[in-house]
């Protein structure tokens, strides 16, 4: 079937769209319009859903590491970790869980008060980064972590799935670092403005 071409104007200059993109329109346009009228396009929402998100996923992960459980199940990350691997001859296996449960409340508290104070914020996204930067950094010398079944890599296996999710929170933790450094700039440039300016 030819594809027939279509003339739509989306502004200037004009753009040629085909009929299958026309009809990709209406659930688009059903889709951003219900999002619309819910709120949810509403300014910074998705800034402030973030924070709240990663927030929450320190309050948790900080919890289970004063557990003995928690402590066992981190020995082959924390063991394999280039950049956290100096725990546990400085802390041995319960203090080095002690010592990311600490990290991770002190960050997570940190983020939590960045919905009011950006530069508290900062601090915190930074630790966020650091935090997902050192457990992204497990992947390439995690122990069996490519299955041989299935040639190896890109095919996960044990804890590199798991691993594999502090990608997207790194990604996360470094939206939210821009977001606050972008706000506290603009509020220092804001304030170094003469008052006829403001």
């Amino acid at each position: 079937m030819q594809d027939v071409k279509v003339e739509v104007s989306y502004g200037s200059p004009r753009e040629t769209t085909t009929a299958a993109d026309t009809l990709l329109n209406i659930p688009v346009n059903l889709l951003t319009n219900g999002m619309a009228r819910l709120g949810l396009l509403r300014k910074d929402l998705d800034y402030h859903l973030m924070r709240a998100a990663m927030v929450l996923i320190f309050l948790l992960f900080g919890y289970q590491k004063w557990f003995e459980y928690e402590a066992q199940v981190l020995i082959p990350f924390i063991s394999n970790g280039p950049l956290i691997s100096w725990m546990y001859p400085a802390f041995g296996v319960r203090g080095a869980s002690w010592f990311l449960g600490v990290s991770e409340w002190t960050f997570g508290t940190l983020l939590f008060l960045g919905f009011w104070n950006k530069r508290l914020g900062i601090l915190g996204a930074a630790g966020s980064c650091i935090t997902f930067l050192s457990t992204v950094s497990i992947i390439p010398f995690m122990p069996d972590g490519w299955a041989p079944s299935a040639g190896g890599f890109p095919a996960m296996v044990g804890n590199v799935p798991f691993l594999m999710k502090d990608v997207v929170l790194f990604a996360a933790s470094f939206y939210l670092l821009k977001q606050d450094v972008e706000r506290v700039m603009a509020s220092q440039q804001a304030g170094a403005l003469p008052s006829h300016e403001h």
